[in-house]
């Protein structure tokens, strides 16, 4: 593929999303190079704060297709697998992986495909190969994949929270990531699941997908849950919307013993009062979860593979590489939009 070029689309912000040519990446030992045939959107995609610094890029983390070349000494997959690649992957040997801290392993925030899902083709390093390559078992469609890496947060999340069943679990926004929690809640037997949601489209998914209560989010959110939880509040929190009235509304959800899961992030620079006295007596615990470990994605993929859950009903929108910034206003607008897909080669027989 020496001298061919291919598409990229190029962020600068949510609202100015360029389609541009680029050479297609050489690979080198241990790479591989994948045709891509499926790359989601994510919320974190089209957070401005945190994105346009850093712009122009291209972004695009949630990427399934086909391997069309491998480097010398790839012996794990071979020219027309189909597979998912996570972007980031931990080193798995320092300190912090080994405590089960992979998330914040620097080699993990250092690691990243060439040049990001929203291209036509991508270049996998050998890091990556090594340990963040999974090939697609037949069933398992490209669409489908695209989902490996964020419910492999909320595995990773539910799993550090120890979410178990018979719990009562509230989740606050109902946009892609409370949505997949609401699914693996109900794929790991969960007993009530309440979210709260400020759009009313996204309230009438939750409620399809089978939520047990749908509220939203203004409303008195205590009482609402003493009414359907036998006067008791919520087991595990988790926070999926970013606004800090969010974190605040989770702080007067959670009962005793209870644990609030920050799922989302807020803004830098937002402060939370914490009632610690209160948290204290009530043994409440308060944590974050970011990213996926190898694990989750292989959980994940699991998951996807058995039918434990069915995600294709989060997909609103497949769209050509060549509308990628029609894409990201879907997104960053929310409303009627869940998940939104990127077909850099059009739709595929495994959709």
């Amino acid at each position: 593929m020496d001298n061919k070029r291919m598409r990229v689309a190029v962020y600068y912000s949510n609202h100015d999303v360029r389609i541009e040519e680029r050479p297609i990446p050489q690979i080198g030992p241990g790479e591989i190079l994948i045709k891509v045939m499926a790359s989601g959107i994510c919320g974190s995609d089209v957070l401005e704060w945190y994105r346009k610094p850093k712009a122009p890029l291209v972004l695009g983390h949630e990427v399934t297709g086909i391997i069309v070349a491998t480097g010398e000494g790839v012996e794990n997959c071979q020219v027309g697998d189909a597979v998912f690649v996570s972007h980031h992957v931990p080193c798995n040997t320092c300190y912090l992986c080994l405590n089960d801290h992979h998330t914040a392993c620097k080699t993990l925030h250092s690691t990243n495909y060439d040049p990001g899902g929203f291209a036509e083709f991508i270049r996998v390093p050998a890091i990556n190969v090594d340990r963040g390559l999974f090939p697609l078992p037949d069933g398992v469609s490209f669409d489908e994949g695209v989902f490996i890496e964020p419910l492999a947060c909320c595995v990773r999340a539910q799993r550090l929270a120890n979410v178990r069943p018979g719990q009562t679990i509230l989740i606050l926004g109902g946009g892609i990531a409370g949505l997949l929690h609401l699914l693996l809640g109900q794929a790991t037997g969960v007993g009530l699941i309440a979210i709260t949601e400020i759009d009313p489209y996204r309230r009438e998914i939750a409620q399809k997908l089978g939520a047990h209560a749908v509220f939203p989010a203004d409303c008195d959110l205590s009482s609402e849950l003493r009414k359907i939880n036998h006067g008791r509040l919520a087991d595990t929190v988790i926070v999926c919307a970013g606004a800090k009235e969010a974190y605040s509304q989770a702080l007067r959800s959670v009962g005793e013993g209870g644990t609030i899961l920050c799922f989302a992030t807020t803004e830098p620079g937002i402060d939370l009062p914490l009632p610690i006295n209160e948290f204290w007596r009530k043994e409440i615990r308060l944590l974050t979860s970011y990213g996926n470990a190898p694990r989750d994605a292989l959980i994940a993929l699991e998951l996807l593979t058995k039918k434990r859950l069915d995600v294709l009903p989060l997909i609103t929108h497949r769209i050509p590489l060549e509308e990628t910034g029609k894409g990201f206003a879907l997104v960053a607008q929310g409303g009627r939009s869940l998940k939104v897909i990127i077909k850099p080669h059009g739709s595929d027989p495994q959709t």
